[in-house]
């Protein structure tokens, strides 16, 4: 049997990913083109930018499909790449200057910007499958000792704890809260599928829980006033003192979490209209970014922002099915790691834009408007789609089934 790799190719990551970037696209004219007009600039430059995001991302979605998958194992690769990443955070908190009160985006000539911590999440569960991976003996016998070497504290400085502990911090003093919440959870999914036991991860979602309502907690009673105060978190204490009352400072920090009720509020059950949308005439700060879900709802409603939803979902579960099925540990750490990561920043963003949790400042997968987001995620789901043909081809492999390359008959591997 002649089988080439574009057979193996999955449709069920695929196309809900194509229908999702091209949603996105839709919306991003719609939250921005007024504004655009209103600035004297055309309709279509923002959604023009993130077109072209849109084809590199297909690009590099065939390029990355067609390597092979050892050089994601391959330890020096990652070396250079997280060398390169640490350079880039450090240029971004440093040497730029702020955006809406953070550091983190890097000007590159031809009028574009990167946004270091965006690569972080992929290259963070990168480094943490290729490490789990190779402990899964030891994680079999001594279940969590193996990746603490009964070291809570760890002595040696090439601990794997240290350098995700290092990087997590670099985002969050930029301050980028939102983003460091995302990474910090998803390295508790990278520990739980490691193959430690379920109870470490109940244990650590127990503290972070718990912390949160600590730190929570304190900010309400020493007040947000004086917490604004500490050097790094004064732009932080404003998110937080919109989320324990918005409305009372409506022209303040409460005027944007305000507004996004006012939008979802405005939507209904079936919306304004796609392009109808009342919020993002000025109204709604970051409409195309942050809250675009708010202006996704207010346009098509509860039941159209139900469909984009369940469609997001439809696709992370088949990420995460992929890890589920993958016998490799390293694939499995790597699609589970992607789709918690996804699911995670979804999360975050919904309770941000619905007042369930402090507003961070994160995008909304394949909506909200941003290159460096949308060209992430299709790195992301690059690699699970190169995993998912790696785990067929050893399956077909295991049952005597020949590849097809150049047009000759060979064994894939």
């Amino acid at each position: 049997m002649k089988i080439d790799k574009r057979h193996l190719l999955n449709y069920s990551i695929l196309i809900p990913y194509l229908i999702l970037s091209i949603i996105g696209l839709i919306v991003v004219y719609s939250t921005t083109s007024a504004l655009a007009i209103q600035s004297g600039v055309s309709s279509i430059r923002m959604v023009r930018t993130q077109g072209l995001f849109f084809i590199l991302s297909l690009l590099t979605i065939a390029l990355i499909y067609k390597f092979s998958l050892n050089f994601l194992r391959n330890k020096k690769v990652l070396a250079i790449i997280i060398f390169i990443e640490v350079i880039l955070l450090l240029l971004s908190r440093f040497v730029t200057d702020t955006v809406n009160g953070a550091h983190g985006w890097l000007t590159i000539p031809g009028g574009f910007s990167i946004q270091p911590a965006e690569y972080l999440k992929v290259i963070l569960v990168w480094y943490l499958a290729l490490i789990f991976s190779k402990r899964q003996d030891e994680i079999r016998d001594y279940d969590y000792q193996a990746l603490t070497h009964n070291e809570w504290i760890p002595r040696n400085l090439t601990d794997w704890r240290w350098l995700t502990l290092i990087l997590i911090g670099i985002v969050a003093i930029m301050p980028d809260l939102g983003n460091a919440t995302i990474l910090a959870l998803t390295v508790l999914i990278m520990i739980t599928a490691s193959g430690v036991g379920y109870r470490w991860f109940t244990s650590l979602l127990g503290l972070v829980v718990s912390g949160s309502a600590i730190i929570l907690g304190s900010i309400w009673i020493i007040g947000v006033d004086r917490v604004a105060k500490i050097p790094v978190f004064g732009y932080v204490a404003k998110r937080f003192s919109a989320f324990f009352n918005p409305f009372n400072d409506l022209t303040g920090a409460g005027h944007q979490l305000a507004n996004s009720y006012y939008a979802m509020s405005n939507g209904g059950w079936f919306g304004l209209g796609l392009g109808n949308s009342i919020e993002k005439q000025g109204y709604l700060p970051e409409a195309h970014t942050d809250f675009v879900f708010a202006i996704v709802i207010e346009e098509l409603g509860f039941v159209g922002a139900s469909l984009i939803l369940a469609l997001l979902f439809f696709l992370i579960l088949r990420i995460i099915l992929v890890g589920i099925r993958a016998k490799n540990p390293f694939n499995s750490m790597m699609a589970i790691g992607i789709g918690g990561m996804m699911l995670v920043q979804t999360f975050i963003n919904i309770g941000g834009i619905s007042g369930l949790i402090p507003s961070t400042g994160v995008t909304f997968p394949f909506l909200s408007q941003g290159g460096n987001s949308l060209w992430v995620l299709s790195v992301a789901i690059a690699f699970v789609l190169n995993i998912d043909a790696s785990e067929k081809r050893l399956r077909m492999k295991q049952e005597g089934i020949l590849f097809e390359e150049k047009g000759k008959i060979k064994s894939y591997y």
